[in-house]
């Protein structure tokens, strides 16, 4: 069985690429664990400065492949009962890990991004697509909701009504809508092309400054005032005494190129 997901790490930037081209990288059991496991390594590896997530073969990610699932319910059962101590279960971490990933995530769509392909790119921090994607909030034809994570990550994009009328309907959006509706950041010519450029200037920032920015951002967005306030107050202190915010001071005061040193320790 060959690989589901691969990484590779290049300057500080890893490409995560989904790997089953034949099935448009529809979500089997093997790919989901793999996707896990490829978060958890990359978030260990405090060298890694940004991340590039994207699918072989047509399409971004169709989803979950039904029909392999389906042969091994108990699978299925498993990974969708919660451990007695954990936030979420394994569909939902598949997604949240790359959300809680103290650095950058960019998705390149393409082609189908359909159920739980749609949340998978939607846990990214961005999304740059080609023309040809086509997306998705899949899960009412099979008579589900949206259950990995993407109740959460849609409500931040877009009004509730329109949430209401993806999942409610399942119909597939193009590009040009999907972009109007805030499902995606932008659309390129060559969305790998301009992810990669993205993910080099990324890297070139602190990563303790970027981690510190997604972690405000993400949680204060429906914080009230005081709490929200609070939270900027407590990253900030903690960026502060880390050695790369003093590295871009002097780099900047002397114009130069900072040279950061790995992101530290982060939640």
């Amino acid at each position: 069985m060959s690989e589901r997901v691969t990484t590779e790490i290049e300057n500080q930037i890893a490409t995560v690429t989904l790997n089953r081209p034949d099935k448009h990288n529809g979500l089997d059991m093997p790919m989901l664990h793999e996707l896990i496991a490829a978060g958890r390594r990359i978030r260990k590896d405090r060298d890694i400065r940004v991340v590039i997530m994207k699918g072989n073969g047509p399409s971004f990610c169709a989803g979950l492949d039904f029909g392999s699932a389906a042969k091994k319910p108990a699978g299925i059962a498993r990974a969708f009962l919660k451990a007695p101590l954990a936030e979420r279960n394994a569909f939902q971490e598949m997604c949240w890990v790359w959300r809680e990933l103290p650095l950058p995530v960019i998705a390149v769509v393409h082609g189908n991004c359909f159920g739980g392909g749609l949340q998978l790119a939607l846990a990214a921090d961005f999304r740059l697509a080609s023309a040809d994607a086509r997306l998705s909030v899949m899960e009412i034809k099979w008579g589900l909701i949206p259950d990995l994570t993407g109740t959460k990550t849609l409500a931040e994009l877009l009004r509730m009504d329109q949430v209401k009328e993806l999942a409610m309907t399942g119909r597939i959006v193009d590009a040009d809508e999907s972009l109007r509706l805030g499902l995606l950041t932008r659309l390129c010519d060559d969305p790998l092309a301009e992810a990669a450029e993205m993910a080099t200037l990324l890297a070139s920032k602190s990563p303790d400054a970027l981690a510190g920015i997604k972690q405000v951002i993400q949680e204060n967005w429906n914080e009230d005032d005081s709490g929200a306030l609070a939270r900027e107050r407590r990253i900030q202190a903690r960026i502060l005494t880390r050695k790369n915010q003093r590295i871009a001071m002097q780099a900047n005061f002397k114009g130069e190129t900072p040279k950061f040193r790995p992101r530290g320790s982060w939640k």
